[in-house]
């Protein structure tokens, strides 16, 4: 996934992702097979053809071989934000720069809803995956208390952060009720009812 206009890394970064990238394929596929808690590291590593050690250089803990994208993901989200028109509304911001994320879900479908089960049944990757969404919360909030008008003197904006962190809710609410079922509605019509119903 990458922000429209926004130049490619560098080719070291890009031969970094690429290994995080088929560690995590690795990882996933294990995880799927067998079940998150019964995969080792040493076993990813292994089946990937790396060392434990390599691993870790890669990932911090177990978990983040599913959700560590989400971190690049975050910055990628920022950046779809803060292309929109200055003058756009804040919902109406937001809602057009998480389209850079349900891309994904028209993509790969069930590959996703395997992984987004997957997600709901193991708590410590729920925990992980709310962890790096208080990290999109953090960088999403500036844009839109500029869009709301904030002083530009630091001050912290409590509407911005209860807008985003709402934004963000329906997003995680939406993505839970479509992993939950087997239809074909589209992920963004689960997304446009939640944040119809917050705005009223």
């Amino acid at each position: 996934m990458r922000a429209e206009g926004k130049p490619l890394p560098a080719l070291r970064e890009r031969t970094r992702l690429a290994v995080q990238r088929d560690i995590s394929e690795v990882a996933m596929r294990l995880f799927l097979e067998n079940g998150f808690a019964e995969v080792t590291v040493d076993q990813i590593a292994a089946e990937a053809g790396t060392s434990p050690r390599s691993f870790f250089r890669y990932f911090a803990t177990k978990e983040d071989a599913v959700l560590g994208h989400l971190a690049q993901a975050g910055l990628y989200l920022k950046a779809a934000l803060e292309d929109r028109p200055a003058t756009e509304a804040p919902w109406d911001a937001l809602r057009a720069a998480f389209d850079t994320l349900l891309a994904d879900f028209s993509d790969s479908p069930q590959s996703l809803r395997r992984t987004s089960r997957m997600l709901l049944a193991t708590p410590s990757l729920r925990a992980r995956h709310l962890e790096k969404q208080l990290h999109w919360q953090e960088l999403l909030v500036p844009d839109i208390a500029r869009r709301l008008g904030a002083p530009a003197d630091g001050t912290e904006d409590v509407r911005a952060h209860a807008l985003v962190a709402s934004a963000l809710a329906c997003l995680d609410a939406a993505s839970t009720a479509w992993a939950r079922t087997d239809d074909d509605t589209p992920i963004e019509t689960l997304l446009d009812a939640a944040i119809g119903t917050v705005r009223r």
